[in-house]
């Protein structure tokens, strides 16, 4: 069975089964204190953490300190963070446009000055596939792929002709094959890696996205939804109370970590 299936079979399990139930609460099981203005879970489970006095911090899924980034500062702030490949994290500034390449150790193996391929107006990054980067330049409405050294590989057709609207995606993940790209206010579109726009999902208003396997995961409200590509249906489960105070929620099959105004804290669903 691909590993995929198989994770997600563990999470629709474990999370309907502690999110449905009103009897089902989840365990709190550690939490790190200190104000913290953002933070991003990799796929092996370790996350990075933003002080609001601008420090990285990396952590294991125990949240164990596993280092920390002092350079943050000198390339202004970091608004969004792709941290999909646990070998290699991208830190990017939208006041400078500037895009930091770490590896596993915090080291900074390149640094990419977007202004110096044109582009001026951008809200997420993400990895791709094949190891290069994936930004939607807003000003040209357009999807581009640059490479680790900082040249531009490819960019799409301007995609107000398919959309016929100007999206700003906040979000963009590469996923079992596509791009898919986020706006809140317009929903998500799927693309092929030619740019081509293979589907529009009316997904409004979600915040905390992201992927589990091939499952788009977004809060809304009280509730945590989830669209599998594909599906005609979206599975709603009622998040607990304690978690709709976070600032913001990061799930995985075995519970979740939540950001709150003085601390992260981890999370395990318990029966």
């Amino acid at each position: 069975m691909n590993k995929n299936i198989i994770f997600l079979v563990i999470f629709f399990i474990t999370a309907h089964a502690a999110l449905c139930q009103d009897y089902i609460q989840p365990k709190l099981i550690k939490k790190i204190d200190g104000p913290f203005s953002y933070f991003k879970r990799d796929e092996s489970g370790n996350f990075f953490a933003i002080t609001n006095a601008g420090q990285l911090k990396k952590y294991n899924a125990n949240l164990d300190s596993m280092g920390v980034f002092n350079d943050i500062r000198s390339f202004g702030s970091v608004d969004y963070i792709a941290s999909n490949n646990s070998l290699r994290t991208l830190l990017f500034s939208k006041q400078f446009r500037i895009i930091l390449i770490l590896d596993r150790l915090m080291q900074v193996v390149n640094k990419i000055n977007l202004s110096k391929l044109q582009v001026f107006q951008v809200q997420a990054v993400a990895q791709s596939y094949d190891n290069n980067i994936w930004v939607f330049d807003e000003q040209e409405s357009k999807l581009k792929k640059i490479s680790e050294t900082g040249k531009l590989i490819f960019e799409s057709a301007d995609l107000r002709l398919a959309i016929s609207d100007v999206i700003q995606p906040i979000s963009i993940f590469d996923q079992s094959g596509f791009v898919y790209l986020y706006d809140p206010s317009k929903g998500l579109f799927i693309f092929d890696y030619y740019g081509a726009l293979k589907n529009k999902i009316a997904l409004l208003g979600w915040t905390n996205v992201q992927f589990i396997g091939n499952a788009f995961l977004g809060t809304k409200g009280s509730n945590l939804l989830i669209y599998t590509p594909g599906s005609p249906n979206i599975k709603e489960m009622k998040i607990p109370e304690e978690l709709t105070r976070a600032k913001s929620l990061q799930y995985s099959s075995q519970g979740c970590m939540a950001l709150f105004e003085n601390s992260i804290h981890s999370y395990q669903w318990i029966k």
